[in-house]
């Protein structure tokens, strides 16, 4: 009877590698280095790309041996994993995988899709405090006076005493409420169902369900988005609802590009209407050379790297090892993605 294959498809230093190794003796551990796509950066992880024919037919052949996998693979070959015979479950290494597993045709198939909800959760939530702090502060336009030599004094902000408006209270939006909190910020979640839950037990000052957002924005200092992007948060911050906020409202986004109206937040910053916006996802990435957000004096632009820290790899391989003995002894594992909700 031949092993039970574990294929990695995105790069893990060897170390690593070798903690899920240990993990079953029984498992066959394949790690192709010779078909990885080259790291950029610590924790990068590029999925492999097809440069020719034979790295197409290998590929081919190591998706139909594994029952495991780390990461997608290909994105070329990713539409075929549905019908890979012996694949039983992919991790992944990122939290929002939602809607890839909607486009690669992974929806109604009997593979299990794990994410790495919460691996991220803190890097995010420092990024948003960073937002929040550089807003108050007017980072941006002391950046620019300090480039130009000049000297003019100014009043700035704090945080305590602002609301907050956390929209999405996984893991991240948990966390950017607790550090959001620390700074004596008021807190308001946004869930998609109230279902019972109260404010108390996730610790935040109010819950609002996503059905009360107009009345919310109003009186928002900071709308961060957490929530992943599925039909329900597609534009869930449309030009109708962007004119709702206050002048000086500051929009943190560390969602999906597309949860915003992009034309329309241009629309927003470039005239004013609100305070601005700290921007780590966009509706097409790489932020195209063209695009007005780079501009914008009242913008931050992050290149989707706020969940990227250098010690990223070993967290996600606790929760895979993890994963992976529970998955080996028939036990729930964690965060399996709901391929109903997308996330």
């Amino acid at each position: 009877m031949s092993a039970r294959k574990l294929v990695f498809t995105s790069p893990l230093e060897p170390e690593l590698v070798r903690l899920v190794a240990d993990v079953d003796a029984s498992i066959d551990v394949v790690y192709p280095g010779e078909l990885l796509a080259p790291i950029r950066y610590p924790s990068d992880h590029p999925l492999p790309v097809l440069v020719d024919e034979s790295a197409r037919v290998r590929w081919d052949a190591l998706l139909d041996e594994a029952e495991i996998l780390f990461d997608f693979g290909p994105l070329e070959l990713a539409p075929t994993l549905a019908h890979r015979p012996k694949l039983r479950w992919i991790q992944g290494t990122s939290a929002g995988i939602g809607r890839l597993v909607e486009r690669v045709g992974l929806l109604d198939s009997d593979v299990v899709v794990t994410t790495s909800s919460g691996v991220h959760a803190r890097a995010l939530a420092e990024f948003a405090l960073l937002a929040m702090l550089m807003h108050g502060k007017q980072t941006l336009r002391l950046l620019r006076e300090q480039q130009a030599h000049h000297w003019e004094r100014h009043a700035a902000e704090e945080i305590r005493g602002k609301v907050v408006c956390v929209v999405g209270l996984g893991k991240i939006g948990l966390e950017v409420a607790r550090l959001a909190q620390a700074f004596d910020a008021r807190v308001v979640g946004v869930v998609r169902e109230l279902r019972g839950r109260n404010a108390a037990e996730l610790g935040v000052d109010e819950l609002r369900s996503t059905g009360e957002l107009d009345e919310l924005l109003p009186v928002a200092d900071v709308v961060v988005l957490s929530t992943p992007h599925t039909a329900l948060t597609d534009k869930l911050l449309d030009a109708r609802r962007l004119a709702l906020l206050k002048r000086t409202a500051l929009i943190v986004n560390i969602a999906r590009g597309d949860v915003v109206d992009e034309d329309a937040l241009i629309d927003v910053l470039r005239e004013n209407r609100i305070g601005g916006a700290a921007l780590d996802v966009f509706a097409h990435e790489p932020l195209p050379e063209s695009s007005p957000l780079w501009d914008l004096p009242n913008v931050y632009v992050s290149p989707h790297s706020a969940s990227t820290v250098w010690n990223e790899n070993e967290r996600i391989t606790d929760l895979f090892c993890d994963n992976l003995e529970r998955y080996l002894h028939g036990r729930s594992m964690l965060n399996v993605l709901d391929k109903e909700l997308l996330y």
